[in-house]
């Protein structure tokens, strides 16, 4: 069949994850006072998540020195990220509007232009899916 003929990829139905470092410590934050990603996880948990998008919390990233941090995962085919120096208190609705568009995709690879500021900004790493092809290391 010629490719302008073939049929289009068929959506990624894996489940979403956000995975929320729940003891990150940002700086000049009380350490007393409840952690930043606990009130992340909180208000994650209590907004209207995107469809296929689910939440969880961890007790460590190892991002400390970029706390609140936060990894985006979609499967064995899309690509994960990790974020970091997320704010509770700003971030909610950028978290959850760069979630949707990562769950409408096939890959987890949303153009530059249609992700929130702060996943544009404030990524730490981006991890290719299990099934991303290796390159030969042989010559």
């Amino acid at each position: 069949m010629a490719d302008d003929m073939a049929d289009p990829p068929a959506p990624n139905t894996a489940e979403v994850t956000l995975t929320i470092c729940t003891t990150c410590k940002r700086e000049g934050v009380d350490p007393e006072s409840t952690r930043p990603g606990t009130l992340l996880l909180s208000a994650l948990s209590e907004a209207t998540l995107p469809d296929g998008v689910t939440v969880r919390g961890v007790e460590c990233l190892s991002a400390c020195k970029r706390g609140c941090a936060m990894v985006l995962t979609g499967g064995d085919t899309r690509w994960s990220y990790i974020y970091g120096d997320l704010d509770p208190e700003a971030h909610v609705d950028d978290i959850l509007a760069g979630a949707a568009a990562y769950a409408a995709t096939t890959d987890g690879l949303v153009p530059w232009r249609e992700r929130p500021q702060v996943f544009r900004k404030q990524s730490i790493a981006r991890i290719p899916p299990i099934t991303f092809p290796c390159k030969d290391e042989t010559p």
